[in-house]
């Protein structure tokens, strides 16, 4: 009795622990008392503060949980809850939910799930969150709201957006996090008329959205360039008086630099009250995306003397902005002083440096960089690399780079469009062919462009070739409009770079039916200046569709930004922003 009363006491003075060295008094004391074997509450109730305490200590609970014979449940819930908060994430925790079932000593309830399958979703562990599923029904615990909350999470986070709405309907109650969870999903894979629908219908329901959902919902419209909606959103947030906190102002931000409206992100970044290294860096990325490098690297250097430490991301925006300039010797300054700075490379970073030497021109500078890595490139950097030879005819070298792609990614339709391209602009007919079938040989189908522009609301795809939308003939009348003005103004088709053997003919049909040029003539029927039209594609510009584009801006005094996969591009009075170098 007189033992339980002390470990009662000891429980009581760990609910007032303000630290880890009082936190070690505690312990010492409870040994006194009794022995670990026979002391399991209070130990439990030590073990679960340096797990969840802010000042808790991962490596004390990891050697408390190994001297306790036979943990209870709440010991097991408080590791693998106390390891999945660790950075960076690891699979930790999945092992010791593992060890838990294998043992069979105690029950799992919903919250050893809902802790086992959260530490899935940060380290995208689809097949065992996808177990863990499967068990949460065998225990009968897949009701659970938290069970529930941690699956549309890990589903989400996984991109599979199905799997995640199926969970999100079979959920009883819907509270706020099971819609931000699930809006945060369709904006992760750009579904944004999905996000907003489900956004919509949550308001119906009277759920009012915190920062949380506007940040989830914001950064669908920043995917998507929704500049529109996304203005909508950003007066949404005043009207309800949302609190502007740092990570919902930087996704303002970042949402405008990604719709075309760096102006108002600069605006929103400078009324900051406080700013942390991912706002610096979103803007930092924002202004080397619009290609206004020394805008970029000014404010990097203000970053630097305001002693901001910056991290991967801020020079992955730097790099960028050096790389849309083709500043060689800026770019390798930079690179040193990130290594000074105590800046691990990353793949990422490799790849930006790649990057920068190759739209110099500098292939073989490129090559022998990719060479001394001290670690495999990936197919990123490779593909990379061949863009390079492409730009600069170097076929041999190209085909070398190519094996190498083609081994890592075998069945990566990108991969061939471009070993077919660097071969059509050489006029190498024979070995397109022999490309071609190897592809369909292999079922490899190439990724057709994919454009989106927002009109009245709602964000419209379409697709290289033409697609089923339900306007499209009036589409084709308006790009055969385009096309008479655009050759009347003197322009001649680039169609050096389709990979067929056809006439001219043929190729410059397919020029006109690139996705980009549909989303700009559908803005075209639905808009008229002074709006500009704002589209986003998934691909790079092709030149002709750039040269196209300024000339349409230039006889339709229509201004209009595209935000290609690599920068963006504001057409205007016949001249584009990238100076014609991206």
């Amino acid at each position: 009795m007189a033992r339980q009363q002390a470990e009662e006491q000891i429980s009581r003075l760990v609910q007032s622990c303000p630290d880890m060295p009082s936190l070690r008094r505690i312990h010492a004391l409870l040994l006194k008392i009794s022995p670990p074997s026979s002391s399991f509450f209070a130990l439990s109730k030590i073990l679960g503060f340096c797990a969840s305490s802010p000042s808790g200590d991962m490596a004390y609970a990891r050697r408390i949980f190994l001297q306790m014979p036979s943990p209870n449940i709440f010991s097991w819930n408080s590791m693998i809850r106390g390891c999945s908060n660790l950075h960076p994430p690891s699979t930790e925790p999945i092992s010791i939910y593992r060890t838990l079932l294998r043992r069979g000593s105690a029950s799992p309830n919903s919250f050893t799930l809902s802790f086992a399958l959260k530490a899935c979703s940060l380290v995208l562990a689809l097949c065992e969150g996808a177990q863990i599923h499967a068990q949460a029904c065998k225990f009968g615990l897949d009701s659970s709201p938290f069970v529930l909350t941690a699956l549309l999470n890990l589903y989400a986070k996984c991109e599979l957006v199905g799997e995640a709405r199926s969970v999100f309907e079979a959920a009883q109650e819907k509270n706020l996090v099971t819609w931000s969870v699930m809006i945060g999903g369709y904006a992760r894979v750009g579904m944004v008329n999905e996000a907003l629908e489900m956004f919509r219908k949550m308001q119906e329901m009277g759920i009012e959205p915190d920062e949380v959902t506007m940040v989830s919902v914001i950064s669908a419209c920043a995917r998507s360039g929704a500049l529109g909606l996304g203005r909508w959103l950003h007066a949404l947030v005043d009207r309800k008086g949302i609190s502007l906190d740092m990570e919902l102002s930087t996704a303002l931000l970042d949402m405008y630099a990604k719709c075309g409206s760096i102006a108002m992100a600069r605006k929103l970044f400078d009324a900051m009250p406080e700013r942390d290294t991912k706002a610096w860096s979103s803007m930092i990325a924002g202004l080397a995306v619009h290609g206004l490098v020394e805008d970029a690297l000014a404010l990097f250097a203000e970053m630097r003397s305001v002693k901001v430490k910056p991290n991967e991301v801020t020079f992955i925006g730097v790099l960028s902005a050096c790389a849309h300039r083709g500043l060689v010797s800026e770019g390798r300054r930079f690179w040193s002083t990130m290594q000074e700075l105590g800046v691990h490379p990353s793949m990422e970073l490799y790849g930006c440096m790649v990057d920068l030497l190759c739209r110099a021109g500098l292939v073989d500078d490129a090559n022998s960089f990719v060479s001394a890595m001290p670690i495999p490139p990936n197919s990123v950097i490779f593909r990379t690399l061949l863009v390079g030879c492409k730009n600069t005819k170097m076929v041999e070298t190209g085909e070398d780079v190519a094996r190498k792609l083609l081994e890592l990614e075998p069945t990566n339709a990108e991969n061939y469009v471009l070993l077919s391209n660097l071969y059509a602009q050489s006029f190498q007919w024979e070995k397109v062919g022999r490309l071609r079938k190897t592809m369909k040989d292999r079922g490899v189908k190439a990724m057709p462009g994919l454009s989106c522009v927002e009109v009245g609301g709602r964000v419209h795809e379409f697709i290289a070739g033409g697609g089923s939308h339900p306007e499209m003939e009036g589409i084709r009348k308006m790009m055969k409009e385009i096309e008479e003005r655009i050759r009347r103004a003197g322009h001649r088709p680039v169609t050096a770079m389709v990979m067929h053997d056809v006439g001219e003919e043929e190729k410059e049909m397919a020029l006109c039916e690139h996705s980009e040029r549909l989303a700009i003539a559908f803005g075209m029927m639905k808009m008229a200046p002074p709006v500009i039209i704002r589209v986003v594609k998934n691909l790079r510009v092709c030149a002709d569709c750039h040269e196209v584009t300024k000339i349409i801006s230039r006889e339709f005094e229509q201004e209009i930004v595209v935000r290609d996969r690599v920068r963006f591009h504001r057409f205007k009075g016949g001249v584009c922003s990238c100076g014609d170098f991206w």
